[in-house]
């Protein structure tokens, strides 16, 4: 976490991004929630900054469409529309079906075994916290699933790409899906395992497939989750 002497120490443009990678992680994990406002002041005391940079890292955030300015509530998470959710995972489920496709000749057994692992503790971790009882997060388990297919494809571009889509939407809506939604955890630990059942075969046309469907389905699950708690009525 930065302090006054980092302000001092770093240049202004690193600051900034700094801050902004700080802000978008606290989104991310829901911290900040859907809607919520962005203080500049609480920003600032929390970062141990001035107010000037994380002036400029919500402008940063703002234009990349995390989060929205408004004339009487200032900046806020921005709750973006279904139609942008699913044309995003329109576009994240053929880069995901590439990196799949791609990673049938490049998988370990070893990776094979740690993507099985991933899926369990996905499940097991997701139920137990729908149950109320305590146990470590499920979205790591989720995220290292997708993230270890995406680098075993061996393209670092593809990788960036969907990092960057992935970091349009706070994950832990989608992360929060798979609790409250025992059929959904249930369908999402099944689209899991036929993936990894297509990759131990050797069949690339079947990995790409099943991630594209599996991607698919996650973005219509996700986008009416925003459906329906959106003032705003959009199409798509």
């Amino acid at each position: 976490m930065p302090d006054q002497a980092d302000e001092e120490a770093l240049s202004p443009a690193t600051l900034v991004d700094d801050l902004a990678a700080k802000i978008r992680d606290l989104i991310m994990a829901g911290e900040i929630p859907i809607g919520g406002q962005l203080r500049q002041a609480d920003l600032a005391a929390t970062f141990g900054v001035s107010r000037t940079p994380v002036r400029e890292a919500i402008r940063q955030l703002q234009s990349g469409g995390l989060i929205a300015v408004h004339p009487n509530r200032g900046a806020v998470v921005r709750v973006p529309a279904p139609w942008e959710v699913r044309e995003a995972y329109e576009v994240r489920a053929e880069l995901e079906a590439l990196a799949a496709r791609r990673a049938v000749s490049r998988i370990t057994r070893e990776q094979l075994d740690e993507l099985e692992v991933s899926n369990r503790e996905m499940y097991e971790h997701s139920a137990a916290q729908s149950a109320g009882e305590q146990a470590p997060t499920h979205r790591r388990a989720n995220d290292a699933f997708h993230t270890l297919i995406t680098e075993i494809s061996g393209n670092a571009r593809l990788g960036r790409t969907i990092e960057d889509l992935n970091g349009a939407f706070p994950r832990n809506v989608s992360s929060q899906l798979i609790v409250t939604d025992s059929r959904h955890r249930d369908e999402n630990f099944a689209e899991h395992e036929r993936i990894v059942a297509a990759l131990r075969a050797g069949d690339a046309d079947a990995a790409a497939e099943e991630m594209r469907v599996h991607v698919i389905k996650a973005g219509d699950a996700l986008a009416r989750w925003y459906e329906q708690r959106s003032s705003t009525v959009f199409s798509g």
